[in-house]
């Protein structure tokens, strides 16, 4: 059966190798299969951040979910007329609600549920078509090789609901989940392609969408022994517009490798972008002045160890860094306004075939001009240092 919403896609990741979805599949009468499978998982995280501009350290405590949502994912498969046929729901629900009690404030109707994943498919031996909501193309892998995917990384915004940051912000961009049709080849092959047609985003002034945002991707796998690699490339292209009919273009690309031997397992990856931001999508970072494109890169490795197929341990580090758009902007730079880096090191432990305990520390460096500042992707913050311990449980 599928694992969890194809999220985690085969990641090749040691930490993932480990995770088993049980779940549950119904043969149906008229030949289509059902299945029910997720995860639920909780950490309890610390963060204390260094002082700040104000002279003043704050430390934060909370139970929330880690970087991948706890999800409830409901597929249905069938074969007609030669065609591979399925429908995908994906559920991903919080289980904090953020500074508010259930019974008092803003959040008295309790802890959100994200609808991630609404998608079909129709396959066959020329590939398959995915026409719905899913996660995007443009850095998924970077998401996806990632081991703070079963953890927590960055805390991101202190007593906050949703998901924690993992590495998002410091080392790849969030690809997000959107509304898209994208075709993929067949999965089988070594190398595969998928090229699909995104649901555009809107990117400050620029909220005139007059055609799809297009996203890129193409991985190649092979195995030789011990020996395993995983590489990718991947982009994307938007153009929008605004109410006089002016026009921007935003780019971007990214590349990456995995290489493992035996129990060892390196990742290397990296991303350039022009005009997109460097945490989150099209959230306004990416433009200076209204018009003026910024320029943003970073990227992580990343190196882990499985020790008897149960216990992983792994260390990374990455940065993202967001430049000036030019001495005409509000910038008055080409270079570097914001630089963010994260240390991260965690112990991912398989303790019953669909149970796993997670520790992990992380140290994030945030820095602007020299002062102490995050990135507009996120908002500003100190230097933190982020602790934390939880259960994944997957079925």
């Amino acid at each position: 059966m599928k694992r969890l919403t194809l999220l985690l896609l085969g990641l090749a990741l040691g930490v993932a190798s480990t995770a088993r979805a049980q779940g549950l599949t119904m043969q149906m009468s008229n030949g289509w299969s059902f299945s029910f499978s997720g995860n639920v998982n909780a950490f309890w995280v610390f963060a204390h951040q260094d002082s700040s501009a104000a002279g003043r350290s704050t430390s934060y405590s909370q139970v929330r979910t880690g970087l991948l949502p706890a999800f409830a994912t409901f597929e249905a498969k069938g074969r007609e007329a030669g065609m591979n046929l399925g429908v995908h729901f994906g559920f991903a629900p919080q289980v904090n609600t953020g500074t508010a009690h259930d019974h008092f404030g803003p959040d008295a109707a309790g802890a959100q549920i994200d609808m991630r994943q609404v998608y079909l498919t129709v396959g066959g031996e020329w590939g398959q078509i995915l026409a719905g909501r899913e996660l995007g193309l443009y850095q998924r892998q970077n998401i996806l090789n990632d081991m703070t995917l079963f953890g927590v990384g960055a805390v991101g915004a202190l007593g906050g609901r949703g998901t924690t940051l993992g590495r998002i912000g410091y080392g790849y961009i969030y690809p997000n989940f959107v509304a898209q049709l994208t075709y993929s080849t067949e999965a089988k092959n070594p190398a595969q392609l998928s090229i699909g047609a995104f649901e555009p985003s809107g990117n400050g002034a620029f909220g005139v969408n007059k055609i799809p945002r297009v996203e890129a991707e193409v991985t190649w796998h092979t195995t030789s022994g011990s020996n395993k690699i995983n590489a990718w490339v991947g982009g994307e292209w938007q153009t929008n517009s605004n109410a006089v009919d002016s026009s921007v273009s935003s780019l971007g690309g990214t590349a990456g490798i995995k290489f493992g031997v035996a129990d060892l397992s390196i990742v290397v990856s990296g991303y350039l972008a022009s005009g997109v931001g460097n945490g989150l999508q099209f959230i306004g970072d990416g433009l200076a002045n209204g018009t003026n494109k910024r320029k943003s890169d970073g990227g992580y490795v990343q190196l882990t160890y499985t020790a008897n197929k149960k216990t992983t341990v792994g260390a990374s580090w990455g940065f993202s860094r967001l430049k000036g758009a030019g001495t005409t902007s509000a910038d008055g730079t080409d270079g570097p306004i914001g630089q963010v880096q994260m240390y991260t090191v965690g112990i991912y432990h398989q303790w019953t075939k669909s149970l796993k305990l997670v520790f992990e520390g992380s140290r994030e460096i945030n820095s602007h001009f020299g002062a102490e500042v995050l990135p507009a992707a996120v908002g500003a913050v100190a230097n933190r240092t982020d602790i934390s311990g939880g259960f994944m449980l997957f079925f």
